[in-house]
């Protein structure tokens, strides 16, 4: 039983060779159309093939169907290859002006705490919170104590001193007029030199107490050393200033005028920043002031890789509060760039970011670009010729070195904004 289906299935292999090889036809798949249809007797005598690559009906531009890919491709290559058609617009470069917008804060140029030199009781104060003061205004005053005291005291000593000088120096020359006389012994002289120069020591030493002691009763008053905006923390009445302790806080000045920007700078446009460069910056409330770049941080931040910075800025009034959240656009000189349409761009085989170009001798050219700053209106770019014939439409189906023949689009300014009329100041971002 085995054996008579092996016979059969062999009967019916015999029987379908028989009859294709009766059809007198080969398919043979990827050479065009049919089906790559031809004579099977073309496997013995491909002279016999017959079948024309071309009909009459194809035009000469027509592709060959009997061709791969590989070989039309070939065809089309070298020498003997049509020399392709591109648009390409004329790029002027012009010196523009670029920006480098920073993201960050207001703060306050300084906060100083107006604290009290020596221990004691407060009596009154003087000022409330928001309150504006100026260098020398009373903030608080201490209890005197016993220091008005000390200070009666003091002056005392210092009269009774005094007191003694004269009575010294009075027998002084009293002993020095017997000796011209012969009256007194020269050796007296010497003794009363010594009680005048006591006399006179014990003076200065009075008068020390008395200054020591008017400094003491002077430091029961804490004024203000700066001009700005008293903040917490404020002393009250009856609490106890103790400077040894850590507990002197009269009160906190914050000085807005000048006030602060505080912002961060990207690594990769810390090249651009230095002290000096004007900078405008903008509150998230509307208000806009001007100033300078006066700090950058000579080490970047471990955690984000940028570069803390700080711009100073007049602020009049105080108008502007420290802590809001601001937009600072620094001007940070010209560059040479051009503004280009985004669809222009494209990678070489590296990869590398850029440009295809025509040259004077109609060759294709490929220039590598930085890009300074993506905007609504285009690419502002740097490192193309000043003027440059770049490849529009085509770029992507030609390569350096290959001749083209270039149609210049003059009437095409409004492709975005590719024209040396089209190019505004350009504008390079950063974010905190």
């Amino acid at each position: 039983m085995r054996a008579l289906m092996s016979y059969g299935l062999a009967l019916v292999i015999v029987i379908v060779v028989a009859l294709w090889l009766g059809s007198g036809t080969l398919v043979e798949g990827g050479h065009g159309p049919g089906l790559g249809e031809k004579p099977v007797v073309a496997l013995f005598d491909p002279k016999a093939a017959g079948a024309p690559h071309k009909s009459e009906e194809d035009g000469p531009d027509t592709p060959d169907p009997f061709l791969t890919i590989a070989q039309r491709e070939a065809k089309t290559e070298g020498a003997a290859a049509p020399v392709r058609s591109v648009q390409v617009h004329t790029f002027v470069a012009q010196a523009m002006p670029i920006e480098v917008d920073v993201r960050g804060q207001t703060k306050a140029d300084t906060i100083t705490t107006a604290s009290a030199e020596t221990m004691g009781t407060v009596a009154t104060v003087n000022v409330v919170k928001g309150q504006t003061v100026k260098i020398g205004d009373l903030l608080c005053t201490l209890d005197p104590e016993t220091r008005q005291a000390a200070v009666t005291q003091a002056k005392a000593s210092l009269a009774q001193a005094q007191a003694g000088v004269a009575q010294s120096q009075a027998d002084y020359d009293t002993n020095a007029g017997l000796i011209k006389k012969g009256l007194a012994a020269p050796n007296t002289q010497r003794q009363l030199e010594v009680a005048l120069a006591a006399a006179k020591a014990s003076v200065a030493a009075a008068q020390s107490n008395v200054d020591n002691a008017v400094t003491e009763l002077g430091r029961t008053k804490v004024y203000a050393k700066a001009v700005g905006i008293v903040a917490d923390p404020i002393a009250t009445v009856g609490s106890i200033l103790n400077p040894t302790a850590g507990a002197a806080t009269c009160a906190t000045i914050v000085q807005l005028d000048p006030i602060k920007f505080a912002g961060t700078v990207p690594e990769a446009q810390i090249g651009y920043a230095r002290t000096g460069l004007e900078a405008s910056v903008k509150m998230v409330t509307g208000q806009t002031l001007k100033g300078k770049v006066t700090y950058i941080a000579p080490v970047a931040d471990a955690a984000t890789r940028t570069f803390p910075v700080e711009i100073q800025l007049p602020n009049p009034g105080s108008q502007v509060k420290a802590g809001l959240t601001a937009t600072a656009t620094v001007d940070v000189g010209t560059a040479t760039t051009q503004l280009l349409p985004q669809s222009v761009l494209t990678l070489d085989d590296k990869g590398t970011m850029g440009v295809r170009a025509v040259a004077a001798d109609s060759k294709v050219v490929f220039y590598p670009v930085t890009i300074v700053k993506d905007a609504r209106e285009g690419m502002y770019v740097t490192g193309l010729p000043p003027k440059v014939d770049v490849i529009t439409v085509g770029q992507e189906f030609v390569k350096s070195g290959e001749t083209v023949k270039a149609v210049n689009d003059k009437a095409s300014d409004s492709l975005d904004g590719g024209s040396a009329d089209a190019q505004q100041p350009a504008n390079s971002g950063a974010s905190s």
